[in-house]
């Protein structure tokens, strides 16, 4: 028997800042980089009853851990579940399982921060945040640690979400928050345009992009999603979390493939060949950067292994056993 660590959602949620997030994540995207193992998602879906099963897993070796999430939606509830089992790289054996809903925005949020650091202009100081839910919260708070910004704009549908999101952040974060009504506004002269939304179609205009600019896409993790307009796919240098994620559930880039705009050679690298040096990412100050973030396990097991470590240091949490397979196949 072994003993792995539980930890809830609440264990977790005070232990880790967006800069530290960041830090994780980045050194993780490093590591696959440079050859640690990493898959895209693999997702079940059922009709009746509706409902989701997703999974996906990357290993580590030099964090020392593996793992992934498991996560579904659906079947009658209305919501979703994030489980991550996180292993112990040398031995096998399960160091925790966590309650992955907290970390959840700021792991993905940390993935868009590492791609604004490895593709965004030095000097960019102006955001565009299309979108005001929680993962457009995390994409923010990380992507703030990242750069020196001096203002940022939001546009939701909904007025009182977007007003509600920049009071929320006025006093979180350095540069001025400022709701906007319209996308248009709120891309127009922006450095970094982060797009988090649910949305099927397109959310901005290719137009309002100016060169120069970064966009980090990353609600956009199904084939017939597809938040950025096919043109400026097209015109970007595309940067996938994991290259085989393009054509699999990439939304936007499908989009562009299928009206005739790019084909699959139109991947320039995946992140982790960026951060690791292979690939120099924006080679000019007017080339146009797009990062799509579907969500990998490489971001999960950077930031559980984090707050496991963290949480063990503090005494949180509560221990379960584990059997081994071979106590539990032969019954010794």
């Amino acid at each position: 028997m072994t003993e792995t660590l539980f930890l809830t959602s609440a264990d977790v949620d005070d232990l880790a800042g967006p800069a530290e997030y960041v830090a994780a994540v980045r050194d993780a995207y490093r590591q696959v980089g440079e050859g640690a193992p990493a898959e895209p998602r693999t997702k079940l879906l059922n009709r009746d009853p509706p409902g989701m099963l997703t999974t996906y897993a990357a290993l580590l070796p030099e964090t020392g851990a593996m793992g992934g999430y498991t996560y579904s939606a659906g079947f009658g509830a209305g919501d979703a579940w994030f489980i991550t089992p996180l292993f112990d790289t040398e031995s096998g054996e399960p160091l925790a399982v966590l309650d992955g809903a907290s970390m959840n925005p700021f792991k993905t949020g940390a993935a868009g921060a590492t791609a604004v650091d490895a593709l965004a202009r030095e000097d960019a100081t102006e955001v565009a945040v299309i979108g005001s839910g929680a993962q457009a919260r995390g994409q923010l708070a990380t992507t703030a640690t990242v750069r020196d910004f001096e203002a940022v704009r939001v546009f939701s549908p909904t007025a009182e979400h977007r007003e509600a999101f920049a009071e929320e952040f006025a006093d979180r974060i350095d540069p001025e928050v400022t709701a906007v009504k319209s996308a248009s506004e709120a891309v127009a002269g922006a450095d970094v345009v982060i797009t988090a939304t649910n949305a099927s179609d397109p959310v901005i205009d290719d137009a309002d992009v100016e060169p120069g600019t970064h966009v980090t896409a990353m609600g956009q993790y199904h084939p017939k999603k597809n938040e950025l307009p096919p043109e400026l796919v097209a015109r970007a240098t595309y940067v996938p979390d994991i290259r085989e994620r393009a054509a699999q559930d990439a939304g936007s880039f499908l989009a562009a493939v299928e009206v005739g705009l790019v084909d699959e050679d139109h991947v320039a690298a995946d992140l982790g060949e960026v951060v690791a040096g292979g690939h120099p990412g924006r080679t000019s100050e007017e080339e146009i950067t797009v990062f799509d973030s579907g969500g990998t396990g490489i971001e999960t097991v950077a930031a559980a292994q984090m707050l496991y470590e963290r949480a063990s240091e503090l005494g949180r949490g509560q221990t379960i056993d584990f059997a081994p397979a071979s106590e539990a196949l032969t019954g010794r």
